[in-house]
């Protein structure tokens, strides 16, 4: 699809429920470091996991339009929650290119199983809708695919314990039963969770493929960007702005901590409910 009222001037907008859509910010970063982003994190309104279908899609339109308020070109929703309970509403109603972290994931891990045996680690939000299995079993029903909730890994990746002795633990109880089902590719199913990678390969091993749904989700975004004619080709100096809807300070530290780079300036902004 063309979209000849874009340019490929306009920056890229990202939103998340908080922080954790900062791994997908980054992997687009690095794969796309000419072009500008605007990231919206609704830190007032987090966590999305627990919320009910009908609330993850308001928030996500009015993210959506506070997006494009900014001028973006294209949206991705960085968020798993908000991507398997609102990003069908949102590609319909809005006349942008919007991609979810979903689909890129799901493709990432069918291409690399051997086995079509496929494990799946989220929020208890995106466990419950069953999003991933349903993306993958639609494209392949012969895939056995077992999910499992992990609450406490977000908390733990906030107060920055990606390693150690009490984050291994918390890992090896909650892929107990994945690792039981012999899967051969694991997808991490928050944005959160790539920051857990180092641990969650020592409790899994290396017969265990990780799937980082952000690094799936940039190679798509790209692909979506050449096909519309919308890549940026050239550009002195890249932006990243940052807009957040609660707690622009507390961003700025735990974001940090994501992107391994300081954040100059976290905006603060209210959203309408």
């Amino acid at each position: 699809m063309f979209l000849p009222s874009l340019s490929p001037n306009q920056p890229i907008g990202i939103f998340d429920s908080g922080i954790g859509g900062l791994t997908v910010f980054s992997e687009l970063q690095k794969l796309l470091p000419l072009e500008d982003f605007v990231y919206l994190g609704d830190t007032a309104r987090v966590p999305y996991g627990t919320k009910s279908s009908e609330m993850v899609l308001h928030y996500s339109q009015h993210n959506v339009k506070f997006l494009l308020e900014k001028k973006v070109k294209m949206v991705v929703v960085a968020c798993n929650t908000a991507s398997a309970f609102a990003l069908l509403e949102l590609q319909k109603y809005y006349p942008i290119p919007i991609i979810g972290v979903i689909d890129p994931g799901a493709q990432g891990a069918m291409k690399t199983s051997q086995k079509n045996r496929i494990g799946v680690i989220g929020t208890e939000g995106t466990i419950r809708s069953d999003a991933y299995a349903k993306t993958i079993l639609r494209k392949n029903p012969k895939t056995f695919v077992v999910s499992t909730p992990c609450p406490l890994f977000v908390p733990l990746v906030e107060e920055g314990w990606l390693e150690g002795e009490v984050t291994e633990q918390v890992a090896s109880i909650y892929l107990k039963k994945i690792i039981s089902e012999k899967v051969d590719t694991l997808i991490l199913g928050c944005t959160h969770y790539p920051l857990l990678k180092r641990t969650l390969k020592k409790v899994v091993g290396n017969s265990i493929q990780l799937i980082d749904s952000a690094e799936e989700t940039a190679l798509e975004t790209k692909h979506i960007l050449e096909e519309n004619k919308i890549l940026r080709k050239e550009n002195l100096q890249p932006t990243g702005q940052f807009f957040v809807t609660d707690s622009p300070e507390r961003f700025r530290r735990v974001g940090e901590l994501f992107l391994k780079t300081p954040i100059q300036k976290v905006n603060h902004v209210t959203i309408e409910m």
